[in-house]
């Protein structure tokens, strides 16, 4: 019989097997005995337990479901056990430990996701029941405020559930160290090992099992009666708000703008609309329709705004209400779990969307200006942008004399650059961060990007340049005249399943192959293969023109794909543009069947 039947057989045997699980699986083989291996049922089988979900440098993620290869309760009882055993490992070797003492402190968020709030639940009761005590949120809370809520309570962890911006049928488990950075790879390792260790019926310590009825009165009998498991104290929340505020450039700067909102029915709502409140931005609207918690995502079945698609709702109203005689200046949104921001701004009587590196472009040349202008440069400032992000961030940083860096994909390797300053007490020469995939920070209070701090800074620097006649496309051109054109593009190639992961093998087996430059029109002046020059090893190969261009291939961390983030270089924006529409064609053509 099919091995990977026989693994859906031992999960069907386990006693504590949740019931929406064994009805799921269940059905699933009674579908797999009448229609046999050849059948759909026997392929569905097969991607649910092929392997078990992979706990990688950023956590796990996957689509929800039954089985080793889905994100259930399962999985994240396990995941939790396997972090719970390495924050005890580290606990006990920390010498003073009294007896009697919680191992450590772990901090908990989720949003607005099918299961988040269980998923959270179940890795609450983990940890506990493992003695470590436990701080969750009470409602959904963002990934930023996760980040600040771990720095702030003293913990040794944090987690979220969460999928970011993917689909509605993913959900994820992303976990954090003490200083709110997102475990970087060493310490994710670790878990992994820990996690893979780990027999999901007979090593798991929970408490979940004790309590009975719905999740609210399951999560009430558990608060009231465990007594390492407490709530969020609601004065962390007003603590990082006023850290954000407090990273203001230009208080009132925004007083005149007029700005369309959607949190794309996520985490973001609450925060950002106090934060714009209380910073005095002259006119918020949301979007009605993704402004309430949906973990459906009617409205936007791939919530990320990264996508154009995912801003339809926000750019119709907009377009409304110019219609009207009153055109909001701004469309700004976030993802569900509030990390990143997409933004289209009002420029020539319609909504141009900016992407991840224009936005951080102008953030980086305002937060530069406007420092330098207010005497409020620290001494050696620094940036960091990713490896992916627009090479014209640091033609920009060295422009104002700032330091800039690169670091992997992935705003962990950001938080650590931050980590690295503060150990030597050069925290504050961090002036920004970001990476083309709409992250932004601007301040060291949290570890990862974050949607509410970029969000108000956005409204105040364009309400500053709205008082001086211009607006972000405006800059833009001024920053491309003075400092040159670039323009970029992402290309996705979509993988699922093990054949999905075996192509993608295969075309970066290709892009390794000293032959394929030649295959190439245009001129490779150079191949990096980040797996032999980087520390610490990363899938990523790159390509350098002799024009300028640029195309960097890299698959997923966390979904099913491979990324081409392509660059072109021009004397002006249409010969930058062409540039790097040939190299997409040149891309295309040379890993096509790869």
């Amino acid at each position: 019989m099919n091995e990977n039947v026989n693994k859906l057989k031992q999960w069907l045997s386990m006693r504590n097997l949740d019931a929406a699980l064994r009805d799921e699986l269940d059905a699933l083989l009674s579908a797999y005995e009448a229609a046999g291996p050849e059948g759909e049922a026997a392929s569905e089988i097969d991607d649910r337990f092929y392997r078990d979900l992979e706990f990688g440098t950023a956590g796990m993620r996957g689509v929800m479901g039954a089985g080793a290869n889905r994100m259930n309760v399962v999985t994240v009882r396990r995941a939790s056990q396997g972090f719970a055993d390495v924050i005890r490992d580290a606990a006990d070797a920390r010498a003073g430990k009294a007896a009697g003492e919680a191992a450590s402190k772990v901090a908990i968020a989720y949003d607005n996701r099918r299961n988040s709030c269980l998923f959270a639940f179940e890795a609450a009761c983990v940890f506990a029941a493992n003695g470590i005590e436990t701080y969750l949120f009470d409602r959904l809370s963002s990934t930023p405020l996760l980040s600040f809520a771990v720095r702030r309570l003293g913990c040794a962890a944090g987690v979220v559930i969460t999928a970011s911006h993917t689909p509605k049928q993913y959900n994820g488990y992303k976990i954090y160290d003490a200083t709110g950075c997102q475990c970087l790879t060493e310490d994710a390792t670790r878990v992994a090992a820990r996690i893979a260790a780990t027999d999901p019926e007979t090593d798991v310590k929970t408490a979940a099992d004790r309590y009975k009825g719905t999740l609210p009165e399951r999560l009430a009998a558990a608060l009231s009666s465990e007594k390492l498991l407490h709530l969020v104290p609601a004065d962390v929340e007003r603590a990082y708000l006023d850290a954000v505020l407090g990273l203001s450039l230009n208080p009132g700067a925004a007083r005149d703008l007029s700005v369309v909102y959607t949190p794309l029915n996520g985490t973001g709502n609450l925060p950002v609309w106090e934060t714009l409140a209380r910073a005095g931005v002259g006119a918020v609207e949301t979007v009605e329709e993704q402004t309430l918690p949906d973990p459906e995502f009617t409205t936007c079945p791939e919530p990320n705004p990264e996508k154009e698609s995912a801003l339809e709702l926000g750019l119709a109203l907009c377009r409304k209400r110019r219609a009207q005689g009153d055109p909001p200046d701004i469309l700004i949104a976030t993802d569900p779990d509030c990390d990143r921001v997409g933004v289209a701004v009002l420029s020539g009587g319609d909504y141009v969307r900016l992407s991840g590196n224009r936005i951080g472009v102008l953030l980086l040349d305002y937060i530069a200006t406007e420092r330098a202008r207010k005497g409020e440069m620290p001494d050696r400032p620094v940036m960091v942008t990713t490896i992916v992000s627009t090479p014209l961030a640091s033609v920009i940083a060295a422009e104002h004399g700032i330091e800039a860096r690169k670091v992997l994909t992935g705003f962990k390797y950001i938080g650590e650059t931050i980590n690295a300053l503060a150990a030597k007490g050069e925290q504050d020469r961090f002036l920004f961060g970001f990476e083309e995939s709409c992250g932004y920070l601007s301040g060291a209070h949290v570890r990862d990007k974050d949607g509410v701090n970029a969000a108000l800074l956005i409204c105040e620097m364009a309400g500053l340049y709205k008082q001086r006649g211009k607006t972000l496309v405006d800059r833009l051109s001024e920053i491309g005249e003075h400092s040159g054109y670039f323009e970029e593009t992402l290309v996705e190639f979509v993988k699922p399943g093990q054949k999905g992961m075996e192509e993608i093998r295969a075309i970066m087996a290709k892009a390794r192959d000293p032959k394929t430059k030649d295959a190439f029109d245009a001129e490779v002046v150079r191949c990096n293969d980040y797996e032999q020059m980087w520390t610490p090893k990363a899938d990523v190969v790159e390509y350098a023109f002799a024009d300028g261009g640029r195309a960097i291939l890299r698959p997923s961390g966390t979904e099913p794909k491979l990324k081409i983030y392509l660059t072109g270089k021009g004397d002006t924006p249409e010969a930058a543009r062409r540039s790097m529409e040939g190299l997409r064609e040149e891309l295309l053509t040379v890993f096509d069947g790869a």
